[in-house]
């Protein structure tokens, strides 16, 4: 009796030996994403809230501005960088030529071979279109729409598939001009598709350009 006492006594002690070697690590998480003074995006992960990872795969993005990109990239190209499509619109994000130069970018094939400048040139553009679309987004944001709750994220990935004159127009009809682009994919699909993602942090700068 003595022995085993003496015996599950030292098997204490080891566990307890062992575990001292181990430290919670606490993360200073703060938000989302951010552009620092280079206007790189940074972005901060793991989150805190285990409620963001319920319904996730991997990678677990969530309803960052990561996962927001992401998202769309895979819709516009299946996020490749060189894929040109039949209408000519170029990278991951497929910009139009017009688009393109509206945003200060005039060699598209240096374009098409930087990944650097297109994640660039996605942010930008979003910074443009907000601001046109301030007003929208002020005044519709988590209204319904033709069944469709509308958020920031949602106008503003719908501008980039068809323009903020399609928004507009698809917004101030309550749903009935019914907006698409020249494959067939309507206005209203990105604003239900890319509803909800993290967008605040995105600036409304009036005549956007990138450096």
């Amino acid at each position: 009796m003595i022995k085993k006492g003496i015996f599950y006594t030292s098997i204490l002690l080891i566990v307890a030996f062992i575990s001292s070697g181990f430290k919670p690590y606490n993360s200073q998480i703060i938000s989302g994403f951010g552009v620092d003074e280079n206007e790189e995006l940074l972005y901060v992960f793991p989150s805190q809230n285990i409620i963001d990872y319920v319904t996730l795969r991997v990678p677990y993005t969530g309803k960052y501005f990561i996962g927001y990109k992401e998202a769309i990239a895979h819709k516009e190209s299946q996020g490749k960088y060189r894929k040109i499509n039949t209408l000519g619109y170029l990278g991951k994000y497929q910009f139009g030529v017009e688009t393109l130069k509206s945003i200060g970018i005039h060699d598209s094939i240096g374009f098409l071979n930087s990944p650097r400048l297109q994640e660039k040139a996605f942010v930008v553009l979003l910074s443009k279109n907000k601001y046109e679309l301030r007003n929208y987004i002020d005044y519709f944001e988590g209204k319904i729409v033709d069944g469709v709750k509308i958020t920031e994220s949602g106008i503003l990935a719908a501008a980039h598939l068809g323009g903020t004159g399609s928004v507009k127009r698809f917004l101030n009809s309550n749903g009935e001009k019914k907006c698409k682009d020249d494959y067939g994919t309507s206005v209203k699909t990105y604003l239900r598709d890319f509803g909800g993602f993290e967008t605040s942090r995105i600036q409304a700068i009036k005549n956007a350009r990138v450096n």
